[in-house]
């Protein structure tokens, strides 16, 4: 973990210090917008070769943009994911390393007075909104939105009720909204046009002054539910014919029911693509698209749940998993950033980065003067083309469900540990250079490699109270 004394460290092995500021281009106060789809696949976007739905708009942002074939999610799952992303720590130094629940509603809180890029943002004198899902505390905890640098918030605090497009409630900043329309006579008040109006509004409002809007939209994670409109109308028809689109999914729990899971599915894709559409336009209408970063991603990798096929659409593409695994088709992400004028248009970058490059990344950009710790390392020189690119000496993760995992990729090595508190813990060791499907486990053929990366997992993590293999506190 690297300490920025207002400025920017390279490596994790690095000392030396690069100037901050706006020193690869552009003005100091862009606007920024991040984008972040919940269970969205590597591959569920036709710009990374999705074949089967339609994301027009998507494919607008990356030609303008640059496209990363190599990032990678904070974590596997939902809540340690974003505490990378809000945090730009990696999940062995994150205070929030998995999805724990708090009853009635809301997860594990961070504590207070955590650092988060709303702070980052909000110091800076920038107008700061989140919209979506949180899921990093619960009503009236110490990391509400509102006590980590949001400004604004609208959504769901809570990643369980998220489950629900139709919610019952959701939260104006610390106010409860409630929808008794959807419990009584039914389903009527679609969560995710509510809280897309409510972020356009946000950027209308602060259009004339430099702002942060980070946009956690819940598409396409189930349950697998919208509004019977012609898009999805479409998929129904698409899909007609499709085997495992024959009857209806039937489910249990938190996840809905739906008759036609992959024509919803796909919908709720093309929908998410039309909010960035929308994004993107009402930009171009209040004259500040030049001035607006723009980022696109995804929490983890493609979900099973609701009835979700990601083998249908290939989700993951050439990757191997989805969430909860620590294979690439679990953690490595669709990324596309633009920025008008500052980054190249419709080009590909191979860079290595990670969440919790983010939070230095946009640090730089805007000249922040704040002391960060993170392990990230700014990505400005290989978005830019401005500048020397430093390079992770390894990437780190840990996952604390199905026994517990550990990952690390190191240069082109990727180390897996499955069964991490127990007794029955293995490793494996993949070269991502000649087998991206991760198929071939070559960790007998090199005992040098694999113990390094064992090394590294040994001790790039810090005791957490909270999450400790196979011994999670209750």
């Amino acid at each position: 973990m690297l300490r920025l004394s207002g400025c920017l460290v390279g490596t994790a092995a690095a000392t030396a210090l690069v100037s901050c500021g706006a020193a690869h281009g552009g003005p100091s106060h862009p606007n920024v917008i991040y984008i972040l789809a919940d269970d969205l696949g590597y591959a569920d976007i036709t710009p990374y070769g999705q074949q089967l739905i339609e994301t027009p708009n998507l494919e607008r942002l990356a030609a303008q943009g640059m496209l990363l074939t190599q990032c990678y999610s904070g974590c596997t799952v939902s809540a340690p994911s974003r505490a990378s992303l809000m945090t730009g720590l990696h999940t062995g130094h994150t205070y929030v390393r998995g999805n724990y629940e708090i009853d009635p509603e809301g997860q594990c809180p961070m504590p207070a007075g955590t650092y988060t890029l709303g702070t980052l943002f909000k110091n800076a004198g920038y107008a700061t909104g989140a919209f979506g899902k949180w899921g990093l505390g619960y009503p009236g905890s110490e990391s509400a939105p509102s006590q980590v640098g949001f400004d604004r918030f609208f959504g769901y605090n809570c990643q369980r009720m998220a489950h629900s497009y139709y919610p019952d409630h959701l939260w104006d900043d610390d106010l409860r909204i409630d929808y008794p329309e959807n419990v009584d006579p039914g389903r009527q008040t679609y969560s995710q046009d509510i809280i897309h109006g409510e972020a356009l509004d946000f950027i209308r409002e602060n259009a004339d002054r430099p702002f942060f809007a980070y946009l956690a939209y819940t598409l396409p994670h189930a349950e697998l539910c919208l509004p019977h409109d012609e898009v999805y109308e479409h998929y129904v028809e698409k899909f007609k014919d499709a085997p495992a689109d024959a009857k209806p999914w039937k489910t249990n729990g938190d996840y809905g029911t739906s008759e036609h899971p992959m024509a919803s599915f796909a919908a709720m894709v093309t929908r998410l693509d039309r909010y960035v559409g929308e994004v993107m336009d009402l930009l171009e209408k209040e004259g500040i698209a030049d001035n607006t970063l723009i980022i696109f991603t995804s929490d983890n990798g493609p979900h099973r749940e609701g009835g979700a096929n990601p083998d249908f659409f290939r989700s993951y593409g050439p990757l191997r998993g989805c969430k909860r695994d620590m294979y690439e088709g679990g953690i490595r992400v669709p990324f596309i950033v633009s920025y008008p004028g500052h980054i190249a248009e419709g080009v590909k970058s191979d860079q290595v980065m990670a969440f919790w490059d983010i939070m230095p990344t946009l640090a730089e950009l805007i000249g922040s003067s704040d002391d960060i710790s993170t392990d990230g390392i700014s990505m400005l020189p290989a978005w830019t083309g401005r500048g020397t690119q430093e390079q992770h000496q390894y990437l780190y993760w840990e996952f604390h469900e199905l026994g517990g995992r550990q990952a690390v990729r190191m240069g082109n090595w990727k180390g897996i540990r499955l069964n991490v508190g127990n007794d029955r813990t293995s490793f494996e060791l993949y070269n991502l250079a000649d087998d991206i499907h991760e198929e071939r486990n070559v960790a007998a053929e090199n005992p040098d490699v694999a113990a390094r990366i064992n090394g590294i997992m040994d001790t790039a993590r810090t005791p957490s109270d909270l999450f400790n293999f196979g011994r999670r506190k209750k």
